[in-house]
């Protein structure tokens, strides 16, 4: 048997050439173990301590926004939607959009909380404040109706803990990104 035999049609030839530029993609790099490592376990840390901290004051603090925010804070800490204003003032813009959507409309609403969403997307567009894990901030206070002189306090706190914990670990490892890339 040659070797020289033509390809099968199920498989493809070993240089295809360049790939036209609408399906090259641009995907950044894939960060360095190191790095890698180094901004989940910042991040871990993080939601670990609203965890605590929750545990300690018998209240949940750690809701699925800031998770999200964590993970923008210590994953892409170079990105708009994780600098400090973003992430403060975004929440404080959701919870806000949420409460007064949840007064005018039905708590437990899907339709509501998707409203609140748009609206919290508007307002941070326009305070360029982008950070989308306030829109989620808004859809968990128009469905689950959270006291809001217990909620705002703590999504305050809790969205300060996130950015002063992704600035101390950006401090700790000497090759990390600093955070953040502006204050205000």
């Amino acid at each position: 048997m040659s070797t020289d035999a033509a390809p099968r049609p199920d498989t493809a030839p070993a240089s295809r050439g360049p790939r036209p530029p609408w399906i090259a993609g641009r995907a950044p790099a894939r960060p360095a173990p190191g790095a890698a490592f180094h901004s989940v376990s910042a991040a871990t840390a993080a939601l670990l301590g609203l965890v605590a901290l929750g545990a300690l004051i018998h209240e949940p603090v750690l809701i699925p926004p800031l998770a999200a925010s964590a993970a923008l804070v210590h994953c892409a800490p170079a990105l708009p939607l994780a600098q400090p204003r973003s992430v403060i003032i975004g929440h404080l813009l959701g919870a806000a959009a949420g409460y007064t959507v949840a007064a005018v409309a039905s708590h437990g609403s899907a339709w509501a909380a998707a409203v609140a969403a748009g609206v919290t997307l508007a307002l941070t567009t326009l305070a360029r404040t982008p950070h989308s894990p306030a829109c989620a901030t808004s859809v968990v206070i128009v469905l689950q109706a959270p006291a809001p002189g217990r909620f705002v306090p703590l999504l305050f706190g809790a969205t300060v803990l996130l950015v002063l914990t992704a600035y101390a670990a950006s401090r700790i490892r000497r090759a990390a990104p600093r955070y953040p890339a502006y204050w205000w």
